[in-house]
């Protein structure tokens, strides 16, 4: 009965993808801020992870495939969550919302959102806009 269900889902899942369009299914590699990050899309799902985080970012816990933003992509405009690291509170990233345009030549994204500005992972008061650019590098 269990591999029946295993069965029936990978079915399941094999025509729900057909549905998708294979281009929605492709990654494609992004540079930001001096680190190559990796953007998966599923549908108007979008996800950047870092491919390759710069070394600055690794000293803050940083690794491949951590996840820098997770959101959606609606006619043209990005919004979702966005993660900022420091070294002094590795793991436990501050998160924010954020939003933006994807430029005409599909090349580059631009997000900013408000976030709160920490010392040594203690909450200031203060806020800041941060402004995340990712442009295209090449397909991964």
């Amino acid at each position: 009965m269990f591999a029946g269900r295993i069965g029936r889902v990978s079915l399941l899942a094999a025509g729900l993808l057909g549905f998708v369009p294979v281009a929605a299914l492709a990654d494609s590699c992004w540079v930001h801020n001096g680190s190559l990050m990796r953007l998966t899309a599923a549908g108007n799902q979008r996800a950047f992870y870092y491919e390759h985080p710069k070394q600055v970012m690794r000293g803050a816990g940083v690794i491949h495939g951590t996840l820098l933003f997770n959101g959606s992509n609606v006619n043209g405009r990005y919004s979702g969550t966005a993660r900022v690291f420091s070294k002094y509170c590795p793991g436990t990233p501050l998160e924010y919302h954020v939003e933006g345009p994807v430029d005409r030549d599909q090349t580059r994204v631009t997000l900013r959102g408000n976030r709160e500005v920490m010392e040594r992972c203690q909450p200031t008061g203060r806020s800041i806009t941060d402004t995340l650019v990712f442009t295209y590098s090449h397909q991964c």
